[in-house]
């Protein structure tokens, strides 16, 4: 008998480690010089990147949640000033950081979003509190700083925000609208790759929850508070155990309108196409014909891992069931 109850018992264990787990990141899709990218710059991406990715996977391989996995590998990204996400945000017309994040459980269509906070050290964490500790999904400015200090969440001066080199950008942005040189330029975000970014992951655990998470500076030259995609569920950011788990990156405004992460997860519902299929379509034709640009991480229920973008490059990385960790930047 215990030889049998042994025997089941490894069984078990090995059923379980047999389930796959999977976690994929992206820092920003844009146009990209490059060969004004040194390789320094080049170097600290990659190392940033593999810093998310390792936070998250040990995360799942310890048989954690999804959620605990993309808020995990997502804060490491907001912390690093390199990326357009918490201490590396962009700056507003107005000289500010104004700082959107959200999060969904696939499990049962669970979200939490928070936009335009400027005193919130990680966004993404407020956004996993407004889910678990609220009512509601989205909430915005005051009100959500008051309810991420209400929750004991790190708060911080918003001259925690500041970078040099952000603010150097801003700077030449103002330049070029007080000139009319680029009267567009905060519009235009396929040809400022660093006015404009965002962070994201999504997971998949051991369990065959999926999770996925956006956070994101915005763009740079921003005005009236505008909020774009990041913390838009269904735009931005969705996940759904029984389709795929979505992050997306690119001209908000054009994610918005086309409910860019959604109509991917709905398309692998209702025309039973591949999250690859599903993604390439969405990416590749449907905002190439609407005129935007940007691109989308993505993971399904296998593990199956999708990087898509219509620019020439995107920030990215992944570890997929094989436990292999990918990263790059350019196609």
């Amino acid at each position: 008998m215990k030889t049998i109850a042994a025997a089941l018992l490894f069984f078990t264990a090995m059923t379980t480690q047999a389930k796959p787990v999977a976690i994929v990141i992206h820092a920003g899709a844009g146009r990209i010089d490059r060969d004004s990218f040194t390789p320094e710059h080049e170097r600290l991406y990659h190392a940033t990147l593999e810093q998310s990715l390792r936070a998250g996977h040990a995360i799942l391989k310890g048989g954690g949640s999804a959620l605990d996995a993309v808020e995990a590998a997502t804060v490491i990204m907001e912390d690093a000033p390199v990326f357009n996400a918490g201490k590396g945000a962009v700056f507003t017309a107005e000289g500010k950081n104004e700082l959107d994040a959200s999060i969904m459980d696939g499990r049962a269509l669970q979200a939490g979003a928070v936009g335009g906070v400027t005193t919130v050290k990680n966004p993404i964490r407020a956004a996993r509190a407004v889910m678990e500790k609220s009512p509601h999904v989205l909430f915005t400015n005051r009100g959500a700083e008051k309810f991420a200090a209400d929750n004991g969440l790190e708060m911080v001066d918003p001259k925690y925000f500041f970078t040099e080199r952000r603010w150097k950008q801003i700077q030449t942005w103002l330049k070029q609208q007080e000139a009319k040189a680029k009267p567009r330029a905060a519009a235009e975000p396929d040809r400022h790759a660093d006015y404009f970014s965002t962070v994201g992951c999504v997971a998949l655990d051991a369990k065959g929850n999926i999770a996925a998470s956006t956070s994101t500076g915005g763009m740079t030259g921003k005005r009236f508070g505008r909020i774009g995609d990041s913390p838009i569920i269904g735009a931005g950011t969705y996940a759904d155990n029984r389709t795929a788990g979505i992050s997306c990156t690119g001209h908000g405004e054009y994610f918005i309108r086309h409910a860019v992460a959604h109509d991917i997860s709905a398309r692998i519902a209702y025309k039973k196409e591949s999250l690859a299929k599903a993604a390439r379509d969405v990416v590749q034709t449907v905002l190439k014909q609407a005129g935007g640009s940007g691109g989308i991480i993505g993971l399904d229920a296998q593990g199956n891992v999708v990087m898509e973008f219509n620019t020439n490059a995107m920030t990215r990385g992944s570890i997929g069931p094989d436990g292999i960790l990918k990263t790059a930047i350019f196609k």
